[in-house]
């Protein structure tokens, strides 16, 4: 949000980012590259002992007639083969001869987690469990499946319930404590119900219990990186790596902590070495992209994401981070245009819906953007930045009274919020409401003292007010604080001519025109301060310096008028009348640079070329001799 005296807008290179989640966005909520990643890449917690193992126990059991343990034993053979469409057909038919065998619905919902059908897992491993309560094996895979369809409640009853009767043993006995992949598939669903420490707590069982797995330390660091405990993560992340250099997602995740912690030179290499290991996992080139971006090259981060995209075409976060890239870059319109894509993918994505009013905002469809910057600030009342971006999106429809509404709303739970307060000040300026835009503004001063912006303001508003001797101590410390204000400068020394401080005035007003010497009112300012001075001689110099700039400002104005109707005349398609008003411009103005690229555009369309190049050549020799 642009901090100006006298209006609010949000431009490329200063709004506020809502989604705030370059640098750690692997490690959010979501949980798409770092929990789901390393706790679903471990296997399925299986039995205790697989429905192979468990043949010859069926057999021996008087109650099964022949029929149910030939299937059985089909099973288990099928199982021991990975041929599970096979075991599934086998274990249904030992559930249909013998409904009441728990094993039967065990080693059915066994495999049918392995065939990735949950729902009609839960269903046969609740009837094993009702037949045999304390069936651990069966309550493992139970919780598995649960977790699989987002019932982590219902997950954690069955953990919590396992966790009680192991502990309930002697410690000399090895289950007193719950194996490494329950565990592991117990902090999963700790972690995805937002209990994080409780799933560290977990995890470091875990990991003592089996230090020497590397899955465990990697598990245990993007844990703690759900934390933002950078330190401890990395030092897992290394752990894992030492143990095992070959796996992946430890390098992946490491790298993606590095660009949290800013070194993203390292993150690169361990994002590159993790992309050698995997070559076509678009999740990994993703974070690549991002350390690119930490390490400020873009064209690099821009080919990593595209290369992502193209790998998967629906990966949401490749195609956020590349809107996000182009965006960087100047590209406005092709970020609106892959943000929507993400949203309309993927509606319940926050951070893209507020990147994608962000952007629309920035693009001055403050319109558009409007509906999104209002789901932002639904999903996120506290958030003074979504409060900030909602209000510059009504100002830019000179809707005052709402952007006045929300961010005093904003106040109510930042009641310290620098933005939030010289915001307000503006919004409330915009309303000529003087008199409650100088508290806010004050408030603001107070809240950073180093901000340049609300000085300015309160000094413009002071002048208006009469206050003079306010105004100057303001405008001057606004000017001490930045100093590179050439306009500041001007009005610092308007005002001092006012309260007749003719020398600091002089002062004031030649600063202003060495930071912008083809202005003319600094000059014709000058001039009558060094009138009042008694000399007339520098007062005259002045004076004409300052008649003579007027003239050339004229005629730009003059110019920049024609030029405009050209524009508009050959987004027609009426390409004489264009170069006709091109022309005008010039003979108005020869060294308007927009004029000659201009016509360099209608001549193109009259095909033309060389007569075209040479006026884009006049118009780069003359934006160049402007730098």
């Amino acid at each position: 949000m642009q901090r100006a005296s006298d209006r609010i807008e949000c431009s490329k290179s200063n709004c506020r980012q809502l989604g705030r989640t370059q640098n750690e966005s692997i490690f959010r909520a979501s949980r798409a590259t770092a929990v789901a990643v390393l706790l679903l890449a471990t296997s399925v917690p299986g039995f205790a002992s697989k429905p192979g193992s468990l043949a010859q126990a069926v057999a021996a059991q008087a109650d099964i007639n022949k029929e149910s343990r030939a299937a059985y034993q089909a099973g288990a053979a099928a199982v021991a083969n990975n041929d599970y469409k096979t075991a599934e057909a086998q274990f249904e038919k030992v559930v249909q001869l013998a409904p009441q065998m728990p094993e039967g619905h065990g080693a059915l919902g066994f495999v049918l987690i392995r065939l990735g059908k949950f729902h009609e897992a839960i269903q046969e491993l609740e009837r094993a469990l009702t037949l045999r309560p304390g069936d651990v094996p069966v309550q493992s895979n139970l919780a598995w499946a649960y977790q699989q369809t987002g019932a982590h409640q219902k997950a954690i009853a069955l953990f919590e319930k396992m966790d009680a009767e192991a502990a309930a043993r002697p410690a000399s006995d090895p289950a007193h404590v719950l194996s490494p992949s329950v565990l592991l598939a117990y902090a999963r669903s700790l972690a995805a119900t937002g209990q994080v420490s409780a799933a560290i707590g977990k995890m470091k069982t875990a990991v003592a219990e089996s230090p020497q797995n590397a899955d465990l330390h990697d598990a245990l660091g993007s844990l703690y990186a759900q934390q933002r405990n950078w330190p401890a993560a990395v030092g897992e992340f290394q752990e894992a790596i030492r143990l095992s250099p070959q796996l992946a997602s430890a390098h992946m995740h490491l790298g993606a902590a590095l660009v949290a912690e800013g070194q993203a030179q390292a993150a690169i290499h361990e994002l590159t070495v993790a992309n050698e290991l995997v070559p076509l996992s678009a999740a990994t080139i993703t974070e690549l992209g991002k350390a690119y971006v930490a390490n400020q090259e873009n064209d690099k981060a821009i080919e990593e994401f595209q290369r992502a995209i193209k790998l998967e075409p629906a990966y949401t976060d490749a195609k956020l981070q590349l809107a996000r890239a182009v965006q960087q870059a100047g590209h406005d319109s092709d970020a609106v245009r892959l943000l929507r894509q993400v949203v309309q993918a993927d509606p319940r994505n926050a951070e893209a819906v507020a990147s994608l009013g962000l952007a629309l905002l920035v693009t001055d469809n403050a319109k558009d953007a409007i509906p999104y910057l209002e789901r932002t600030l639904k999903q996120r009342p506290r958030d003074p930045v979504a409060h900030e971006n909602l209000a510059a999106a009504y100002l830019q429809m000179n809707e005052v009274d709402e952007a006045i509404h929300v961010l005093s709303s904003g106040l109510k739970n930042n009641p310290d919020n620098f933005q939030l307060h010289y915001n307000l000040g503006l919004a409330l300026k915009l309303k000529d409401d003087n008199a409650a835009a100088i508290p806010e503004l004050e408030a603001a001063a107070k809240l950073d003292p180093s901000a340049h912006e609300p000085h300015y303001t309160l000094g413009i508003l002071y002048m208006q007010d009469g206050r003079y001797d306010d105004a100057a101590r303001e405008l001057s410390l606004a000017m001490k604080l930045h100093p590179s204000n050439a306009e500041g400068w001007a009005t610092l020394g308007s005002l001092y001519r006012k309260m007749n401080k003719l020398s600091e005035a002089a002062d004031a007003l030649r600063e202003a025109i060495r930071q912008m010497p083809d202005q003319p009112d600094p000059h014709l300012t000058l001039a009558t301060v060094l009138a009042e001075q008694g000399d007339a001689a520098e007062a005259a110099a002045e004076r004409k310096k300052g008649a003579d700039l007027e003239r050339v400002v004229m005629k730009r104005q003059r110019a920049t008028v024609s030029t405009n109707s050209g524009n508009s005349l050959l987004q027609k398609g009426q390409v004489a009348d264009a170069i006709e008003r091109y022309h005008q411009a010039l003979s108005e103005d020869p060294d308007y640079a927009e004029a000659h690229r201009g016509l360099a555009k209608a001549l193109d369309r009259q095909g033309k070329k060389a007569e075209a190049e040479a006026e884009r050549q006049k118009a780069e020799g003359l934006e160049k001799a402007r730098q």
